[in-house]
């Protein structure tokens, strides 16, 4: 045992993860190094074997450590995080950005000039007139509250406005159901507030129903669905999932259900919702950035009003309000005809090119099934992580299920999600051909 995990303290679980988090960030405990055993560690502080292990679970989920079986604990060493959007392509075709198409976002110009006006102080409310009565009408047909007793608010974005939905329901260690294989974003926000995220399977229709109900099961204070163009694998609730997963919900009122509907414009499938009209705390999010463009920071938040209390604390007028200028550009576009009608042609070229892609693979032994939303789901015969090798050295870069996993598992994923929407036809056809191959190259 090395003399610095020798110092390591503490009679409680609890305790003995804070001495090790104290060890770790002041550099007495480096990245990499091995931790005493458990059963060793319980001898040296004189504690239950039971205890030594509740403590590395704590620091585990928390990211300070990492359990390698019988290689032993170690502290944890920085990882890449895998971020949307953003690949070191270099000279590689990039087909795994998950990027909307620029060519198809509405022109600025017009918004630009709108968005002038005299100055916003402090004191004054935080979201324009006009936008309000937009955003009112955007959510109320979706909600399980009438027009007039709707609460909106106004986050710099999707991602923040569910981090701090979490934030103002959970407190560090507290569980959630997240979708699996999940949305980039939602597993950071697991990892960095400290939380434990319980999967929740998707399939073709959605979240699962026995999946939410044993995360419910194990008591989970918050559940994050993508009732759309589920991130990665393109999964829309279907009328018949949706009214299953309510009723699961019906029996934890209390428990906060986060719906995001990141693609909403976009989408080509009807909303359906998992809230049922008794559920005591809920949120729905949207966010106009994927048809708007990925620079307007800015999602609409439709909640309960014990939820918007505690939201609208963590948005405190004057310092973190979202930009007016920002809200007049907003609505400018989106009650913009010429703007609405752009964004619609988007989401039918979008839907289109993944179909027309999803039926090229198909037609060469690579059944696939176009979802909704940026990308496809492509489910391969091969571990993914070894066909995304071939297809660099074919010059496409791609994004592996591995990325989107929540559930820990040595099994390597078998899909890639693939952004095919901007290549003409001749590069998808070369792509189709290059995908197969790779597939196939360990027959």
């Amino acid at each position: 045992m090395g003399t610095d995990a020798a110092l390591i303290t503490g009679g409680t679980a609890a305790e003995i993860a804070d001495s090790v988090r104290g060890l770790v960030e002041r550099g007495r405990l480096a990245p990499g190094e091995v931790l005493p055993p458990v059963r060793a560690l319980a001898e040296q502080l004189g504690v239950n074997r039971n205890t030594a292990v509740a403590a590395y679970r704590a620091l585990a989920r928390s990211g300070v450590v990492v359990s390698q079986g019988r290689a032993g604990t170690r502290v944890a060493r920085p990882a890449r995080v895998p971020q949307e959007g953003f690949a070191p392509a270099g000279s590689l075709r990039d087909v795994g950005t998950g990027n909307p198409d620029p060519a198809l976002i509405p022109d600025l110009g017009p918004a630009l000039a709108a968005a002038a006006g005299r100055h916003v102080l402090y004191g004054e409310p935080t979201i324009d007139r006009d936008l309000l009565a937009w955003a009112r009408g955007w959510m109320a047909p979706d909600v399980p509250v009438d027009e007039d007793e709707l609460h909106i608010t106004l986050t710099s974005g999707a991602v923040d406005a569910v981090e701090r939905l979490l934030a103002q329901a959970l407190m560090r260690d507290d569980t959630v159901a997240l979708e699996d294989p999940c949305f980039l974003a939602s597993i950071h926000l697991a990892q960095l507030g400290g939380y434990r995220a319980v999967p929740v399977p998707v399939d073709a229709e959605g979240m699962t129903v026995e999946g939410l109900r044993h995360a419910l099961d194990q008591g989970v204070r918050a559940v994050v669905c993508t009732p759309r163009a589920q991130n990665p694998t393109g999964a829309s609730l279907s009328a018949r999932r949706a009214e299953a997963l309510r009723a699961v919900m019906a029996e934890h009122p209390y428990v906060l259900v986060v719906q995001d509907d990141y693609f909403s414009y976009l989408s080509r499938q009807p909303f359906h919702s998992i809230i049922g009209p008794d559920h005591e705390r809920w949120a729905l999010v949207r966010s106009v950035s994927k048809f708007a463009g990925p620079d307007m920071c800015l999602a609409v938040t439709a909640c309960d009003a014990d939820t918007a209390a505690r939201l609208e604390l963590r948005l405190s007028p004057g310092t973190t309000w979202v930009s007016h200028l920002l809200q007049r550009i907003t609505h400018s576009v989106m009650t913009d005809e010429d703007a609405l009608a752009r964004i619609d042609r988007a989401g039918t070229h979008y839907a289109e090119r993944n179909a027309t892609f999803a039926a090229l693979l198909t037609e060469r032994g690579l059944p696939t099934q176009a979802g909704d939303g940026m990308s496809l789901w492509v489910e391969l015969p091969v571990a993914a992580r070894e066909a995304a090798e071939r297809l660099t050295r074919r010059g496409w870069l791609v994004r592996t299920g591995d990325d989107f996993r929540l559930m820990e598992t040595d099994e390597p994923s078998r899909h890639l999600r693939l952004t095919v929407h901007d290549l003409d036809d001749e590069q998808a056809e070369s792509l189709t051909t290059d995908i197969v191959e790779a597939a196939r190259a360990g027959d």
